[in-house]
């Protein structure tokens, strides 16, 4: 790849992150503002800044380089992404909106009323996001390297950075016009230069890749997620099975998705923003799995690379040439830059929320900033730690526990009204927490091979079903526990906000004092 055209593209998108961040600063104002942008975004430009956040590493670089590698089976992944949007519009889009809350600890804390639920959730947050953070700037570190040979540390430094920059200035105001500009620069940036990837391969004949009849361990472990690849060769039913599981039940509970909702001015436009969320997501899908195909015919040696994550970095340049590919190329990294920009903005929001809310000693915007650091430093000092697993892995992962413990949350929170705080702590810990001590071993590659690795690899088939077990049978085995405002809470959960307004208004006219769930159903707290 020419560094000419590549650099000045990542110093383009870098500078245009910066900018915009300084706009969204220019028009914060409140606590409000920084948390959940006062909650005046509407459908279409949050739906842009909620698919600019989620379209990752994973998407942008993950999904072509397993489709070069093990073939179409890894078309799960896209499936899977795209699909628990669904999920999360028949199920928690609209209520978790009128839940009033600015996080999904303060969700957990006014559903279950109990500080210890607070914790647990603050904790699994704090964990997913930064587990969800490393293989971002591990990706950073990768484009930057192919760049101009940097070390690898660097990217992720730069990203770090500039996301930190952008997040503490202005808050959610800041970085939702930022994710939503790099949405389509994403978009961008492999939607041209898959047309004339097309252009060459037709020309050069048209010639089919061949991929492998079953699945393929690659000869290198270096960089291409050894355990991981063994256990998908290996057991790959199971596998694809645990893909599945974990990337359609996943996706409700992931901390920068969730918090976005929050922004939405009532439920109806949480789920207007969900569905446009499915259209953006879905049409971008359709372009990684190309790059892995071509990848087959252009750049065959990356099947048995420590990188195969590179395919889209490097297929511009080996199939146009010329000027040509050289400028298509430098868009590409461009817009892997800002796929790693936007999501790690999203993510650290996200942690940050909740490190400000439950961990500093205080609250307010300068607490804010200071735990805006603190959220990004810990997962940049992991990419030193961890190198052997893809980015859409490592993603894949991040699911898996998000799975296991948020959407059992979520789900009984919502539809359930017997759902006990001691019901809700057995969940989190039993089903978050073993998927998490499981994703911890096989990142630590203590079993290395066998069905515990691969039950260790893929643990949402049956961490998930703990988690739902847990939560039903200790709040059965507790009815006295049931929060005492569960009937006002349901009630805001699931009435639009039209109609507990007018119970508010009639209950006022009537000298009543309201039900909790009316006198919350509107109003916005201006402070965390």
């Amino acid at each position: 790849m020419n560094e000419a055209y590549a650099i000045p593209a990542v110093a383009v998108v870098v500078l245009a992150t910066v900018l915009i961040g300084g706009f969204g600063l220019r028009i914060s104002r409140t606590t409000s503002d920084f948390y959940v942008a006062s909650r005046t975004v509407g459908p279409s430009l949050n739906a842009a800044a909620i698919s600019g956040e989620y379209l990752s590493a994973a998407s942008f670089l993950g999904v072509a380089g397993l489709v070069l590698v093990y073939g179409p089976d890894m078309l799960w992944y896209p499936v899977g992404y795209t699909a628990g949007y669904l999920v999360l519009l028949v199920f928690v889009a609209a209520p978790l909106r009128r839940s009033g809350a600015y996080t999904l600890p303060d969700f957990a804390e006014g559903r279950l009323e109990s500080r210890q639920v607070r914790t647990v959730v603050s904790v699994l947050v704090v964990g997913v996001g930064w587990l969800y953070l490393v293989p971002q700037l591990q990706g950073a570190g990768l484009t930057l390297q192919i760049l101009t040979g940097a070390p690898r540390w660097l990217g992720g430094a730069l990203v770090a950075a500039v996301v930190v920059l952008a997040v503490a200035a202005g808050g959610m105001r800041s970085i939702t016009f930022v994710q939503a500009f790099q949405y389509w620069l994403k978009l961008t940036a492999l939607l041209v230069p898959a047309f004339f990837l097309l252009l060459a391969w037709h020309r050069d004949g048209g010639a089919p890749p061949a991929f492998p009849a079953g699945p393929e361990l690659p000869s290198s472990g270096a960089g291409t997620g050894q355990p991981i690849a063994t256990s998908r060769a290996d057991h790959p039913l199971y596998a694809t099975y645990g893909l599945i599981v974990a990337t359609f039940l996943g996706t409700m509970g992931l901390p920068h998705v969730v918090v976005r909702f929050y922004t939405s001015p009532n439920g109806r436009a949480a789920r207007r923003t969900t569905v446009f969320v499915l259209a953006l997501i879905g049409f971008f899908y359709l372009l990684p799995p190309l790059y892995g195909w071509l990848g087959r015919l252009y750049a065959p040696e990356l099947t048995h690379a420590p990188d195969a994550d590179a395919a889209v970095l490097l297929l511009p340049g080996r199939t146009v040439g010329g000027i040509g590919g050289d400028l298509l190329g430098a868009l590409v990294a461009g817009g892997a830059f800002a796929a790693f920009l936007s999501t790690a903005s999203g993510l650290t929001m996200a942690v940050a929320g909740v490190l400000s809310q439950d961990v500093l000693p205080a609250r307010g915007v300068r607490h804010f900033r200071l735990a805006t650091v603190l959220a990004m430093t810990v997962p940049l000092g992991g990419t030193l730690l961890v190198s052997a697993v893809p980015v859409a892995d490592a993603v894949g992962m991040a699911f898996a526990v998000s799975a296991s413990s948020f959407c059992p949350l979520l789900v009984l929170g919502i539809w359930w009204r017997r759902l006990t705080p001691p019901g809700a702590l057995a969940g989190l810990i039993l089903g978050g927490g073993s998927a998490l001590a499981a994703v911890t071993l096989t990142f630590a590659e203590v079993v290395r091979s066998g069905w515990l690795h691969t039950l260790l690899a893929w643990p949402a088939i049956w961490s998930v079903p703990v988690g739902f077990l847990a939560m039903i049978l200790v709040s059965l085995a507790t009815p006295g526990h049931i929060p005492p405002h569960t009937s006002a809470t349901m009630t805001r959960l699931h009435l639009p906000e039209s109609l507990t307004v007018r119970q508010t208004a009639a209950a006022a006219e009537g000298g009543g004092t309201g039900t909790r769930a009316e006198a919350g159903s509107t109003g916005t707290r201006e402070g965390p």
